[in-house]
């Protein structure tokens, strides 16, 4: 039976506590993307909800897959998983994705990818690197349901599930969708200490580029000239 309330999105998951850091693959955005002028779509309604937080355009992302808490893998596997990542991307074209309309569920509100193929696709060839470097069958989160959304509030307390998706149909925000295009992965260290999720990206990796996977398999050495 479907939860009519939403609740905290920031209860602590198993492994995680205050300093601890966790590896990760996401899709961010840069500051010319039209996903970050969702923020300013959508403020004036969430600003006004006292149990959610909006997510700041710096802070839009989409997950892909997980790695490891940063205290459990080392640097070396990280390069290792970089390489056969870039190899493996390289051969991935640029896709476009159609983000929304706008859903509300227990934790946040978001919005679905209408078609998560290209996401899916990207996410096979990051397990498979991962495979590379620690075999198959110890890839994490491959079981799990993959479900690729754009977050743009968290939910930071108990409100009506219903209310909220009839204020967003009230403000004409119910049916917005966007398409923007994924050119680019992450590999981020995430960290969730503050009540929000920061990160430094360790790196990025272009789709459809053979010079990054060619300057990672040569150790970053750039070709003579």
């Amino acid at each position: 039976m479907a939860t009519e309330t939403t609740w905290d999105h920031w209860w602590w998951r198993p492994g995680w506590k205050v300093g601890r850091s966790f590896y990760t693959w996401h899709v961010t955005f840069g500051p010319d993307s039209e996903v970050g002028d969702l923020v300013q779509r959508f403020a004036p309604v969430l600003t006004e909800l006292p149990t959610m937080a909006a997510v700041e355009r710096s802070g839009l992302h989409i997950t892909l897959q997980g790695i490891g808490f940063t205290d459990e893998v080392s640097a070396t596997d990280i390069d290792r998983i970089v390489t056969a990542a870039g190899t493996r991307l390289s051969r991935r074209e640029p896709f476009d994705a159609v983000i929304g309309p706008p859903v509300v569920d227990e934790e946040t509100i978001g919005m679905p990818i209408t078609d998560a193929g290209g996401f899916g696709q990207v996410r096979d060839d990051l397990q498979h690197a991962i495979g590379d470097v620690w075999g198959e069958h110890n890839v994490p989160e491959r079981s799990g349901r993959f479900q690729p959304h754009l977050s743009l509030a968290y939910s930071t307390g108990v409100a009506s599930i219903p209310e909220l998706t009839d204020l967003l149909a009230r403000n004409e925000l119910s049916d917005i969708q966007i398409t923007d295009r994924i050119s680019a992965v992450s590999l981020i260290e995430l960290n969730r200490d503050r009540r929000r999720y920061d990160w430094r990206e360790v790196e990025r990796i272009p789709l459809a580029d053979t010079e990054f996977a060619d300057r990672q398999s040569t150790g970053g050495a750039e070709p003579d000239l």
